[in-house]
């Protein structure tokens, strides 16, 4: 990513760039023509429709190309320190469903039931706190129940026993 700022130092260069340049540029991320088509269409969309600044609610993040609710849910909370809904990534969709807080599937179903669930206050700081968990304790894989500050309320911890 350095090489790739160091080449496209604006946002104008990225709306303007070559598009076989760009796909060289970040082919070595995977699925380069995709995203190279995606960063060009944000780029643009964001100089012509948002006079180069990024939107602060979700409905303008998700009309941006590339952006869906988890990104745009990401951004409100870390740039705008605001909370629109709830990011759902895999450690958050794994650990919801054993902990019984959802038998939804999709991640944009599983952030509405998670938003019913959980109290607005809380929204921006849930996702992270189950994610560190997905990452010490509860993973994929291999689970450390033993050492899960919430196994005495785990309903997959408490069938273990």
């Amino acid at each position: 990513t350095e090489e790739l700022f160091q080449k496209y130092k604006t946002l104008k260069s990225f709306a303007e760039a070559n598009l076989e340049d760009l796909e060289e540029a970040i082919f070595p991320t995977g699925f380069f023509r995709n995203k190279s088509r995606l960063i060009k269409g944000f780029a643009s969309k964001l100089i012509t429709d948002y006079s180069s600044r990024l939107p602060s609610t979700i409905s303008q993040l998700t009309s941006l190309p590339g952006i869906g609710r988890k990104t745009a849910n990401v951004i409100l909370n870390e740039v705008f320190e605001k909370a629109e809904g709830i990011v759902v990534d895999t450690h958050v969709k794994r650990l919801a469903a054993k902990l019984g807080l959802t038998t939804e599937t999709l991640p944009e179903n599983i952030e509405f039931d998670l938003m019913g669930k959980i109290e607005k206050i809380y929204w921006r700081r849930f996702s992270l706190y189950l994610i560190f968990l997905g990452r010490k304790h509860c993973k994929a894989y291999r689970t450390d129940c033993e050492r899960c500050p919430l196994s005495d309320i785990c309903p997959s911890s408490l069938e273990r026993r």
